[in-house]
């Protein structure tokens, strides 16, 4: 999309965040909060507003500057296999 949109100076950063605490795992663990909130246990993930400030800083940045592409981890996530709890 940034290629197909270069000529037209519109800016497209694609933000991939890493273990987030979202209302998935209440999904995932079919309404059981307690497993879902497991999940999180000996760590703190990424909040909801995490994300939104960097959705906010990406979105403010000079017009002749644009984020590509940004992996977004809590600090105890290095990739998406590897979670120090």
């Amino acid at each position: 999309m940034r290629i197909d949109l270069l000529p037209h100076r519109i800016k497209v950063t694609a933000i991939h965040p890493g273990a987030a605490e979202t209302e998935f795992s209440i999904v995932r663990f079919k309404g059981d909060e307690q497993k879902a909130d497991a999940v999180y246990d000996g760590y703190k993930a990424l909040q909801a507003k995490d994300v939104a400030d960097i959705i906010h800083y990406v979105a403010h940045l000079p017009a002749h500057v644009c984020i590509n592409d940004l992996v977004v981890t809590c600090l105890s996530q290095a990739n998406s296999f590897y979670l120090h709890k």
